[in-house]
């Protein structure tokens, strides 16, 4: 179902009840709790590979947001993979394959990682993050992610010491993505950061949303979600990760350096060359509202102290 920015939605009835429903999520497993919480679970009640989200870890919301509605996160994407147009996306997307879907983390690192994401997955407790996400075009929403933190795969894998930056890489797969390779972009998809952002709490591998598996349109079977910077930092099905010495070639940042920077923190005071960046759309709602200097998550602000944030955009 398409539904206008204009339209203010509820959202889901599954986070009308939601505490309710974390607790019993974290005894009996997300199908159980929805039926207990008297919710008709979908199909996708697990992960992408059928893994189970159980043990989900609840964190607060900020106060004033309204989660964005479920129809309008999985309706309105950008994911040039598979469309230009963010409406078009969940169709064409709609037969993307996550299983089998092998995941790597190599590189500078002591004890590499190669397996499938549904054994990966199984590894780790699944917490709910309730975070902002703000696109470079503008627009933002308030999402409820599943997933966990990027740093317990990374003390897993036994970062070296020489290690200064991850690298983050989609596939390159036409059967899958119908447009790699058009556009005349540097295909495929790839994402950086300096690895103290990545091993920020904040930083987390996100596996699911509103308490079911990712959606092919919005980066399954595993993405990258880190709140304070914009939206295309924040990749989607990954199948790499790799620990490097110098700073990585990224996809935005190589397609048009002027406009995407390597940090690409939320900054209002930092223009894009074609928009002003101070204000911001939710989706789902009309008027504009102030954009907070790094999304409003000021505890990383320590990760850029003495650096020009104007410059290094």
């Amino acid at each position: 179902m398409k539904l206008t920015d204009t339209e203010k939605v509820t959202p889901e009835a599954l986070f009308l009840s939601r505490r309710k429903f974390l607790k019993l999520a974290g005894i009996l497993g997300v199908s159980a709790a929805l039926a207990a919480c008297g919710i008709q679970p979908q199909t996708e009640t697990s992960t992408a590979t059928g893994v189970p989200i159980t043990g989900v870890l609840e964190n607060t919301p900020f106060p004033g947001d309204t989660l964005t509605p479920y129809e309008l996160v999985t309706n309105y994407n950008n994911f040039y993979e598979f469309s230009l147009n963010k409406e078009d996306v969940a169709q064409k997307a709609a037969n993307f394959k996550t299983s089998p879907w092998q995941f790597t983390v190599s590189g500078l690192v002591n004890n590499p990682i190669s397996l499938d994401v549904s054994e990966l997955i199984k590894k780790y407790v699944i917490e709910e993050r309730v975070y902002r996400m703000r696109c470079v075009e503008g627009w933002s929403m308030v999402i409820p992610w599943l997933g966990f933190p990027l740093q317990k795969l990374l003390a897993e894998a036994g970062v070296r010491s020489d290690a200064k930056y991850v690298k983050f890489t989609t596939p390159y797969d036409h059967d899958q993505f119908p447009n790699d390779g058009a556009y005349g972009f540097a295909w495929p998809y790839t994402e950086g950061l300096r690895l103290d952002e990545a091993q920020h709490d904040l930083t987390l591998l996100a596996i699911g949303l509103y308490g079911k598996a990712l959606p092919p349109q919005d980066g399954a079977p595993i993405r990258l979600v880190v709140p304070w910077k914009y939206g295309f930092k924040s990749v989607k099905s990954i199948n790499g990760i790799e620990l490097v010495s110098e700073q990585p070639q990224t996809f935005w940042s190589s397609a048009s350096p002027t406009e995407y920077g390597f940090f690409a923190n939320v900054n209002p005071a930092v223009p894009h060359p074609r928009w002003a960046q101070d204000t911001e759309r939710r989706i789902g709602e009309l008027e504009r509202r102030p954009t907070e200097l790094f999304n409003g998550y000021s505890e990383v602000a320590f990760l850029y102290e003495g650096m020009d944030l104007v410059k290094n955009f």
